[in-house]
Order: C-alpha cells, then structure tokens, then sequence
C-alpha cells in the first residue's frame, strides 16, 4: 500500500519551489517528533510492577520493591526459574502458579530486572509451557506478567519472546479473560515498540485484528491498554497497518467513544493510535475527517490542562489538518481549534508551543480564508512575539506559520501571489529580523525558509521599502555567507537575491 502515502496529500509550506520537499518532511516530523516524546514521557516499553484488580490475590506488596543485593537478586532468579521447571515436571498447578508468581515478583522489583539471568536459565520455554490453553486464569496471567516483563528489557531479552508469541497472540481471544487477555496484550505491546521487524512480525502473526477489537471494550484498564499496544504496533514507518486498522469494523466508533470520556489516561492512549493512523495513512485521515474527530479532539484539547495529554492531541490534529480534506472557514470548529491553539501558545511548555506552532502552520497553508481567520486572532501576537524571544525549534515553526499566511495557495504555475496586507503587517510589527535570524543560522531547512521570507519582502514591501527594511535588519550580510556555500539550492538563492535587489545600481539614486 506504499501508493497510499501521497506526498501531494499534504499541503506546502510558504513558497512553490521547495514547498514539495517540505510535504515529505511533515510526515517524518509527524512520526519522529511524537515517537521521541512518547518515550521521553511514557517510555515505548513498560514494566508491569502492579497488580490487576480482579478476584485474585496477585498484587505487589509494597515491600517487594525494597532494593537488595545484586548478587542475592540474582540467586533468587535463577532459583526461581529451576522452582518453576521442577513445578510443571511435577505437574502441580499449585506449585507452578507459586513458582510463577515468585518469579514474577523478581521481575518486578525494579526498571531493569534480572532478565539476563532468568532468559540463561531456561525461562522462555518454561513460561511457554505455561501458557498453554486449559490452564488455571491464575497461571496464565501470571506467565504472561513474566513476559511482560522480559519484554521491557533489553532489545535482544524482547526478541528472546519470538517462540511465545503465537500463544499471547491466541490468549486476546474471547476464549481467555480480561485479566489474562489484557497482560498478553501488555506483553505485547512491549514487543512492538523494540523495533519494526518485531512489528512486522506481529503483523503477520495476525496480532492487529485482536487488539482493535479488546478497543472496543467498555473497561477503562483493558482499552488503555489496547490502544497503547496498537499504538505500537503501527507506528510504522509502513503504512499498511495502520490503513488496514482503520478499516477494521468498530474501529472509528471506538476511537470517537473513548475520546469523548472523562478518563484523561484512557482518551491520551487512544489519541496516540489516532496520532499513527493520521500520520501513516492517507486512508485513515480521509475516513477520520468524515466523522466529528476533529470537533471531539478540539474539546479534549479545550478540556485538558495536562503535557500528556495536549501533546497527542494537538499532533492527532495537526496531522489531519494536513490532510486532503479541510476545514471550512468561518464555522464554529475552526474558531475553537484557533483559540485552543492559541492557548497552547501561551503555556509554558515547549513541547505544547512548537506542537502549536506546527498545527496553526498546516492550517495556515490552506485557503486565504483561513490565512484571515488566523489573523484576525489573538494567535498572530502571540506568534510575532515568539518569533523574536522563543528557542530556535519554536522559532522556526513559528516561522512557517508566519510565512504561510503570507501567501496565497499556489496554482502551480510559479510563485505563490502574495496577501500583502499580513505581509506588510508583520513586517511592521518587526518580524523580519526573526526571518534573518534563520538565515544566519547552520540549520539549512530554516535558512531556507529565511531566504523566502526576505524574498517576499523584497518582492512586496510598497515603495522599495523591503531593500532599506533586509538591509538595516543586516539581511545583505546575512545572504552574502551563502555566496560560496555547498549547498546548490541556498548559494542560487542568496545570489540572486542579492544580484537582483541589492546589484551595482542598488543606492545610485539616493
């Protein structure tokens, strides 16, 4: 299905020429920028260290978690393990459920367990054993625990659980309970987000169609952990699974039902899959923006108050924004999404205000309509005072909002015509020396975007105003450190910039 990841299906940037290249690099950013902080938040993979609220007596005690000797932890696990293979030799479900749950407990005790040494041991095909159709809820769930827990190691203790797989994949089942269905989908969830071959593993395993459909479910526990498990599992950078998920019956309607919940942990996983599904799949955006998803995502976005939260909404949102389908302008959804982004602007989190950033520059690509809404808010004050005090990653998103509503849609037949009246209001509100800050910086996709800026404002200030206004904001000094560079692109740039607008005629007349 890689047809499905149509680059002209996102909107460009501020300028025709290299608006194209820009198309790709929104979709990567969509799926790099949110795997980063998804792990720096939440971490990719999970150690289960509490128990599930059932009728079963398998919860921590707190004293479990005290610290103990390296070299005795190790010990221990390593008896565990011969307990365990002594028990299912003996055939005593008593004891194997004992032994499980002793060696479950090892593994728990910290965020790096004794895996190495209970994988050296023999554990893997012990727990396999374990896991077999016909066992006690008891056993299974606690099998499925020490492997959940395996699983969050490190990447060659996760492949170690390759030969377990087909088992917790069978145990999502309906045939399984919550309880266990739910660790097994933990523990694979863990698998997932190791790496894409796993995934890919899993995929062909036939673990999507059981996950989408434990989303279903009405339990908070069991869809949270689902959805996270999903969220892995298609994070891509292939986009078939998450087309073929959004496919799946039931899907949507999940989705939109967990999201509208009051449950802020429950609606920040779920926000995660529409995240992935948004950003891999062309499919999964033009059937989303037939729903209500937006109106639902901006009032969650409305509503929470919590990093966690906000940052999977606004990505979910941003990335349908740039999508094939749009927003009308002027109705109630538009203006709510406007002001909640502009409240994001103003946190004081980095995170909320460079996603902002990013989502207002998808809307701002889009028709002068919405260009004008845009700047008929609170949001483009906020965005011209970003522009000059913000950390350079802010700085540059802030930057293609800014460009964008510069220009009008392009038709493709050269450069985008300019909206002269944002033009010239941003550049008296100072924004010009933002744009030349970029210039003079090494990262090439901002100078870029500098360089189109200072273009703009050559081509369009009134009265051969934006000569003196990049020449007194030291533009021409900025441009001419392009005059040798490597790079083809910025180097014809700069020089015809300068050569055009600043050649041996520029001042004669003054």
């Amino acid at each position: 299905m890689a047809g499905e990841i149509a680059a002209s299906h996102r909107r460009d940037p501020i300028k025709n020429t290299v608006g194209n290249a820009a198309v790709q690099r929104r979709r990567q950013h969509a799926v790099s920028v949110a795997k980063e902080r998804r792990e720096a938040m939440f971490r990719t993979k999970r150690l289960c260290t509490e128990g599930f609220t059932n009728d079963m007596d398998v919860a921590i005690n707190g004293d479990m978690m005290i610290e103990e000797e390296s070299s005795l932890l190790e010990a221990q696990t390593s008896s565990a393990v011969e307990e365990l293979k002594l028990a299912i030799s003996s055939k005593g479900k008593e004891n194997t459920v004992n032994a499980l749950r002793e060696l479950r407990r090892l593994l728990s005790r910290s965020e790096f367990p004794f895996v190495e040494i209970a994988l050296k041991s023999g554990a893997i095909p012990l727990l396999a054993q374990c896991l077999s159709f016909g066992s006690q809820d008891e056993q299974l769930l606690e099998a499925a625990w020490c492997l959940t827990n395996i699983a969050a190691g490190k990447p060659e203790e996760t492949k170690a659980l390759v030969p377990t797989l087909p088992l917790l994949i069978a145990h999502l089942g309906d045939k399984s309970s919550l309880s266990v269905a739910e660790q097994c989908a933990w523990a694979l969830g863990n698998v997932a987000g190791e790496s894409e071959e796993l995934r890919d593993l899993l995929l062909s395993q036939g673990a999507l169609l059981p996950l989408a459909r434990m989303m279903s479910h009405d339990k908070g526990k069991t869809v949270r952990t689902a959805a996270w498990a999903l969220s892995n599992l298609i994070k891509g950078p292939d986009p078939e699974a998450a087309t073929e998920l959004i496919k799946i019956h039931g899907v949507v309607d999940a989705i939109l039902r967990h999201l509208k919940k009051s449950d802020v942990e429950l609606a920040t996983e779920v926000a995660w899959v529409v995240v992935y599904l948004s950003a891999l799949s062309d499919v999964a955006i033009q059937v989303l923006m037939k729903t209500e998803i937006v109106q639902v995502i901006v009032d969650q976005l409305a509503a929470s108050n919590t990093l966690q939260s906000l940052i999977p909404l606004l990505r979910s949102l941003g990335n349908l924004m740039a999508g094939d389908v749009v927003l009308g302008p002027g109705n109630e959804t538009t203006d709510s999404i406007i002001r909640s982004l502009s409240k994001c602007l103003k946190s004081e989190h980095r995170f909320l205000k460079k996603e902002a950033a990013w989502v207002l520059s998808n809307i701002a690509a889009g028709s002068v309509a919405h260009k004008q809404m845009i700047c008929k808010s609170e949001a483009v004050s906020i965005l011209l005072n970003l522009l000059v005090t913000s950390p350079f990653d802010i700085k540059k998103e802030v930057a293609y909002v800014l460009g964008n509503l510069c220009v009008a849609p392009s038709d493709g037949s050269g450069r985008p015509s300019l909206l002269l009246d944002h033009l010239v209001s941003f550049v008296r509100n100072g924004c010009l020396c933002g744009f030349i800050d970029l210039v003079k910086s090494s990262d090439l996709e901002a100078a870029r975007l500098g360089l189109h800026f200072i273009e703009l404002v050559l081509r369009g200030m009134p009265n051969g105003e934006g000569q003196k206004l990049v020449e007194m904001a030291d533009g021409i000094d900025a441009m001419e450190r392009f005059q040798f560079h490597e790079n083809d692109e910025l180097r014809m740039m700069a020089n015809l910039l300068v050569d055009s607008y600043f050649g041996e005629t520029y001042g004669v007349d003054e």
